[in-house]
């Protein structure tokens, strides 16, 4: 398919098409000292000139000497942020009884722009989860269906990523209705541009755009290829599913649990994490209450908790549990892998705990406690 260019300052105009089209606009931007993701009003609130430095447990924003756009990795908020919302209604109660899952109004109709290629895997994950299974989650599918998908290609790889050794890359699957890759040069700021939709086609034909030449499509190339070199880290060159079944009662285990803070920030920034428990609230007459659907962690003692006390009740059994299910179990329950190499999980954790470094020390240590793989 023929690749586009666009140039950056009519970013302005693909918002206002989108907006037209009845979407609310959501991307980077800049707050409070962290590329986060919030609604756009235009494109000057883009995260223009800003990078990110990331390693274990530290991120830091940084100012860029050129007008990048998209030149940082990921933030601390995912796009499951607004498709599987922190927290969510399911149930009312009043003097009438009690309601499970009431209408609260039409789901809003999104359109992401400036998806990574590790976060546009970790929505393809989701929607194993929450919307391809027996039982798809309503509140899930009402906001998933329909949402508009503009990717950006990855030309800047963090110092926490590893999307490469997860299967992934720079540049983005399948799932998209537009894909960027981001190019300055002495020429100017534009966008090569990849149609993966019908519904991207109707956009990009309202939007002032022109043929890219065989030299930006090839520079676009150079820049991917280069930044599939540059990742941060990398997961083990190993068969990780067996890996973590063989490492069951690996001693390693000990170890990461006395510098973990079982605090769940990993999970919390994970893209993919997608357990959830129920509260209930009640006003002060007590004459209403309603039941909420919010995050929960397989890091918090309760989650494991059955009737006389918690399964996992030290912090090795708990994060054994989520690395296990995150690179091993995951592939049982829904075919695939649970991680997509973001890094979200090693940048956010205060203690700096690096899931990519604690899998080859697992690989290290299986030969001297299990003889090795095959």
């Amino acid at each position: 398919m023929e690749e586009k260019a666009v140039e950056h300052e009519d970013l302005d105009v693909v918002l206002r098409v989108l907006r037209d089209e009845g979407y609310t606009v959501v991307g980077p931007t800049v707050r409070g000292g962290a590329v986060v993701l919030a609604e756009l009003g235009g494109a000057d609130e883009l995260p223009v000139g800003w990078g990110v430095e990331t390693g274990p447990g530290r991120y830091r924003l940084v100012e860029r000497t050129d007008g990048a756009a998209f030149a940082h990795s990921a933030g601390p908020l995912s796009w499951k942020s607004f498709l599987h919302p922190a927290r969510e209604p399911i149930g009312t109660w009043d003097e009438s009884g009690m309601v499970f899952r009431a209408e609260v109004g039409p789901a809003p109709r999104y359109a992401f722009l400036g998806v990574r290629p590790c976060d546009l895997a970790a929505m393809k994950v989701l929607d194993g989860v929450l919307a391809l299974g027996a039982h798809p989650d309503p509140g899930y599918t009402a906001r998933r269906d329909g949402v508009f998908v503009i990717a950006v290609n990855c030309t800047e790889p963090g110092g926490t990523c590893f999307c490469v050794s997860m299967g992934g890359g720079p540049r983005a699957g399948a799932g998209y209705d537009l894909a960027l890759t981001e190019r300055l040069d002495a020429t100017g700021h534009r966008y090569v541009v990849e149609v993966g939709t019908e519904a991207g086609r109707r956009v990009l034909d309202r939007v002032p755009n022109r043929s890219a030449s065989t030299a930006e499509v090839d520079a676009a190339d150079a820049d991917l290829a280069d930044a599939a070199g540059r990742m941060g880290r990398a997961m083990p060159d190993v068969d990780l599913r067996r890996l973590l079944a063989d490492s069951r009662e690996s001693p390693h285990w000990d170890d990461v649990a006395s510098r973990c803070l079982s605090c769940a920030n990993c999970t919390m920034v994970c893209p993919t994490c997608f357990c959830t428990t129920t509260e209930d609230v009640t006003d002060l007459t007590g004459d209403h209450a309603e039941r909420m659907s919010r995050w929960d962690s397989c890091f918090n003692p309760d989650f494991s908790y059955l009737h006389g006390g918690a399964v996992r009740s030290g912090t090795a059994g708990r994060y054994r549990q989520w690395i296990s299910h995150k690179l091993s179990t995951w592939h049982d329950q829904f075919g695939m892998s649970g991680c997509v190499g973001c890094g979200r999980c090693v940048t956010w954790c205060p203690a700096g705990i690096d899931i990519t470094a604690e899998a080859a020390k697992l690989a290290e240590l299986l030969p001297e406690e299990a003889g090795g793989h095959d």
